[in-house]
């Protein structure tokens, strides 16, 4: 006695566009939710990340106040660190950056570092 399978067929369906209109309308519900603070932050682009990485060089060598405490603390490891992230960052995207791009990593590089040597010299 042979047992007879039946194939069961199946179907394929391209969800992928109600997919894509289901997140849009996820993400519009979460800003509203949210409120508009959640999303006034700035877009990220290359700039925006060197000039984060500026500022907390220049945190840590006591140029600006922390914003939590409001006072000038340096920390000049950690601003060397980061001064050194940045230069990292200079030659791993050479050839890869916008010209502005370019000139922007350069100009802040050079000044963080002089930065640095003036307050290692005090």
């Amino acid at each position: 006695m042979e047992e007879r399978e039946e194939k069961k067929g199946f179907t394929i369906r391209d969800r992928r566009v109600s997919s894509q209109q289901e997140e849009t309308e996820k993400e519009g519900r979460e800003k509203t939710e949210n409120g508009p603070a959640s999303g006034s932050l700035p877009e990220i682009d290359f700039s925006s990340f060197i000039f984060s990485l500026s500022t907390s060089a220049l945190l840590h060598l006591g140029e600006i106040p922390d914003p939590a405490t409001k006072q000038r603390e340096k920390d000049l490891p950690l601003a060397k660190q980061t001064i050194d992230i940045l230069g990292m960052l200079k030659e791993k995207t050479r050839g890869n950056l916008t010209p502005d791009e370019e000139k922007l990593l350069e100009t802040i590089l050079t000044d963080l570092r002089w930065r640095y040597v003036r307050e290692m010299q005090k």
